[in-house]
């Protein structure tokens, strides 16, 4: 009975009760998630920045995130991770409670790119916290609930912020500030630190070679991991950039967008947590290959919609491919990282975020520049040259992660046999 109630529930068993803290913040924190769907009408509207200047200041924001996660993965090695959530969640709140008072261009400048140095803090944290907390088998699971989380919470926070826009935009980072700070207080009051020492073998098999971001950027199975990942994120950034305007040129409104848009979110709420379970039973790289080639093949497919319901389509397509690759990919990187090293390889994996997200606006501009179809079949082709570049990276993925897994294992029987042989004594006592 239990077993059929659990498979029902898409899995939302059998995780551990501070897994359910960070999912409950992620959520608190994603609904309060108000000001950036709203940042360039604020700065337009409310501020009188011309839409030149908005542009730039937006733009020093992206810059703050391309740097973000790569920073925040080594604070949360070295400090740990509720040490580095805390300090990134209350650092955003002070900064969003900083942009609502500020009126000078110079001033939010400062605090838009601090800003975006600061928000994505949580993200290396979170998912190395959840490395820490659940063995492999579960973790696909356990971050395609969180990821469940977050469309959630933003989800109902673009709604609420719609509403609360009326009142006033200072309403909307107030709301955000306060959710950023709840999200760290509640990890930092209810979640016992997780970061493991490093093991002394560890130590000295290094000898004196430091170990950090280089160590990361020397590994090729996760450098080759970083560039999938990247060709899959400029697919699917398109959602965000030229999607929209490809609609427009096909004569629809903003209306029609609006819906595709929010197919793909009743799509991950509805079927996410119910494909969890299952998710983490199928094979890592499996995974993230069909996640891949649904997205690759959803965005190609664009090419012939021409109507909401065409668009609509496609979008239950590609978001079929997000739900499958954004638990796996998590939970591939932390798979490939030593223990002592979880916090920086995801700092990595959120850098390849950046890495393909950034160049999508402005080359998928260009290729739309070229017809519509030309953009859609370039999609096709990265996110299905992304999705082979994965598949035949999959047995170096296995081996490390095996690897990894023995590794951490015979580390753990070590510590145990220790626990059990009680404290060393002295035969001259």
């Amino acid at each position: 009975m239990t077993s059929r109630l659990r498979a029902g529930l898409g899995g939302l068993g059998g995780l551990p009760s501070a897994f359910w803290v960070l999912w409950a913040g992620t959520l608190v924190n994603r609904i309060g998630t108000m000001v950036q769907p709203f940042f360039a009408l604020y700065l337009t509207t409310s501020r009188g920045f011309s839409v030149a200047s908005a542009g730039g200041l937006l733009a020093l924001f992206a810059v703050g995130q391309v740097f973000s996660q790569l920073i925040a993965g080594a604070l949360a090695d070295r400090f740990g991770r509720r040490t580095t959530l805390l300090g990134g969640m209350l650092a955003s709140a002070a900064l969003m409670v900083a942009l609502a008072g500020s009126d000078s261009i110079g001033a939010f400048a400062v605090e838009l790119f601090l800003l975006g140095v600061a928000i994505d803090v949580y993200r290396p944290a979170s998912t190395a916290l959840v490395a820490d907390l659940i063995p492999g088998q579960d973790r696909t699971r356990a971050y395609s609930l969180l990821f469940w989380a977050v469309n959630l919470g933003y989800t109902a926070g673009v709604l609420i912020g719609g509403v609360l826009v009326k009142f006033g935009f200072q309403w909307l980072f107030w709301v955000d500030a306060a959710s950023c700070a709840a999200f760290g207080l509640m990890v930092w009051f209810a979640v016992s630190e997780t970061a493991p020492a490093r093991a002394p073998a560890a130590v000295a098999a290094a000898g004196k070679r430091a170990e950090g971001l280089g160590t990361v950027l020397r590994d090729k199975v996760m450098t080759a991991f970083v560039l999938t990942t990247s060709g899959y994120a400029f697919v699917y950034m398109q959602t965000m950039s030229t999607l929209p305007l490809a609609m427009r040129a096909e004569g629809l409104s903003p209306a029609a967008f609006g819906v595709a848009m929010a197919v793909n979110g009743v799509v991950i709420s509805v079927v996410q947590p119910l494909a969890a379970s299952r998710l983490s039973r199928a094979d890592l790289n499996k995974v993230l290959v069909a996640g891949m080639v649904l997205v690759g093949v959803g965005f190609g497919l664009n090419s012939l919609a021409s109507s909401p319901f065409g668009f609509s389509a496609t979008t239950v397509i590609w978001s079929l491919g997000e739900i499958a690759f954004t638990g796996a990919s998590a939970a591939t990187a932390v798979a490939l990282a030593p223990p002592h090293l979880r916090g920086r390889y995801s700092g990595v994996y959120g850098f390849a975020w950046s890495l393909g997200g950034l160049p999508a606006p402005l080359v998928g501009a260009w290729l739309l520049g070229h017809g519509s179809a030309t953009l859609w079949l370039a999609c096709a082709a990265i996110g299905l040259g992304a999705a082979l570049a994965q598949y035949l990276l999959g047995p170096a993925v296995a081996r490390r992660t095996t690897a990894v897994a023995a590794a951490e294992a015979a580390a753990a029987g070590t510590a145990e046999s220790q626990v059990a042989a009680g404290p060393a004594r002295s035969d001259d006592r």
